[in-house]
């Protein structure tokens, strides 16, 4: 229990999580993101009630993870370059997206680099290599197929790509993005199925948030149209970790203790996914 509330409201050293990155897309502008608290790039020092079961040391020892933090905030900057059209696995989008925002303008982009900082510091204390798709908050990109690529070349035992949704003001909670096939084949399909069955029953038990009531179903939503999924040949599902759009998930997201709580319960998920 100790370990877990530790966990919980420990804080997230910024610079060691990033010291250690392995991958660094291409430099640009940068975008003044709204914080959304004083203590944005630290969890709280109190603990919630309730945690996950404790990570053993060195659980994930050996593994790769790979942590996708969707969007970037330098992309807001550089519209041209995110629009150009690249391969998305059989058809071809954007490169990227600015992506969405709270009405108080916390984007999105902020939002996935949080828990991401936040999600690796506890992957590598379970001894994990953690690989990341990005390792700061105001460059463009990359790019959705390169993102796919990072994942590919780090012969990933799992990959997450983090993101918040900019659905109806009127719809709530989380989902889990898989795809039906991928360029790796059906066995890697079928693990990103389990993978993202294990992140759902985690995130939704480690957190609270309930699965989204305006898509998906039981809070899994099967995409043909997600490049990041489509072209990878490891394990790899889209979290969508709320709403951003409605005022109580967007209120959730914005705190800094329930990021915390949203890394916890996905390092537990990755933990449970790969015993």
């Amino acid at each position: 229990m100790a370990s877990d509330l530790k966990r919980l409201g420990g804080v997230v050293a910024v610079g060691a999580v990033l010291a250690a990155a392995g991958c660094s897309p291409g430099g640009g502008g940068g975008h003044a993101a709204a914080a959304p608290d004083a203590s944005a790039t630290a969890g709280s020092t109190r603990a919630p009630s309730s945690s996950p079961s404790a990570s053993a040391p060195e659980a994930l020892a050996g593994r790769v993870i790979v942590v996708d933090a969707g969007h970037n905030d330098g992309n807001f900057d550089h519209t041209k370059q995110i629009d150009r059209l690249v391969n998305a696995g059989g058809f071809r989008k954007a490169c990227d997206t600015t992506g969405t925002e709270t009405d108080a303008g916390y984007h999105e982009a902020a939002f996935t680099f949080d828990v991401t900082k936040r999600l690796t510091a506890l992957l590598r204390a379970d001894g994990a290599k953690v690989v990341l798709t990005r390792t700061d908050d105001h460059s463009v990109g990359p790019c959705v197929d390169e993102r796919a690529a990072i994942g590919n070349k780090a012969r990933a035992d799992a990959a997450v790509s983090i993101h918040a949704d900019g659905g109806p003001t009127g719809g709530h909670g989380f989902h889990v993005m898989y795809p039906p096939s991928m360029a790796g084949g059906k066995k890697v399909a079928t693990a990103s199925r389990r993978l993202a069955a294990t992140i759902r029953d985690g995130y939704r038990s480690g957190t609270g948030l309930p699965t989204a009531n305006y898509i998906g179903t039981d809070g899994l939503n099967r995409r043909t149209d997600m490049a990041g999924l489509n072209l990878s040949t490891v394990p790899k599902v889209l979290l969508e970790c709320g709403n951003m759009r409605n005022g109580g998930d967007a209120g959730k997201l914005a705190s800094a203790r329930f990021r915390q709580r949203i890394a916890v319960a996905l390092d537990a998920s990755i933990r449970r996914y790969l015993s």
